[in-house]
């Protein structure tokens, strides 16, 4: 059973990073290809619904390795010090949204840059995207450390037992 949650847990962030991944590849260099005003029209018509999608596929990924922690801190497993790093990583790619992607993105509702300083923009706000992606990859890899730490039978002899 425990390998069926490692393996679901591994796979719901492997879909976040994919879908941080296809915004950076594909989304991204398309937006900056469009003129400003399709491209503000291309946001005030899908830009809720990638926010509701990244929304809910965010919380996921920051739940998985923050409750894989409480687990290990509970339990007191070995696993704890990769787990916390996971944990790390998942807050620093949370706070890059609070701290950067929030307000940029409340501003490409405003449509408030012009086409010069629209590219520029998406120049810097594909900078920080790839930023974030390598926090979720740091966090993807400690919390399959963590996991195979976890894999691992604990000990191999067997305890004294005391009368």
């Amino acid at each position: 059973m425990r390998y069926a949650i490692y393996f679901a847990s591994i796979i719901i962030f492997s879909i976040f990073i994919g879908s941080q991944l296809a915004e950076a590849l594909l989304l991204v260099p398309y937006w900056k290809s469009l003129e400003s005003t399709a491209f503000y029209e291309y946001y005030a018509n899908f830009g809720p619904s990638i926010g509701r999608f990244y929304t809910v596929l965010t919380i996921l990924a920051i739940l998985t390795p923050f409750s894989v922690s409480i687990y290990c801190f509970v339990r007191k497993e070995k696993a704890l010090l990769p787990a916390l790093l996971s944990s790390v990583f998942a807050v620093g790619f949370l706070l890059l949204f609070f701290f950067y992607f929030k307000n940029t993105n409340n501003q490409f509702y405003k449509a408030v840059y012009s086409n010069t300083h629209l590219l520029e923009v998406l120049t810097i706000w594909e900078f920080w995207h790839w930023l974030r992606i390598l926090f979720e990859f740091l966090s993807l890899t400690f919390l399959c450390l963590t996991f195979f730490i976890l894999q691992k039978p604990k000990s191999l002899t067997p305890k004294p037992q005391y009368k």
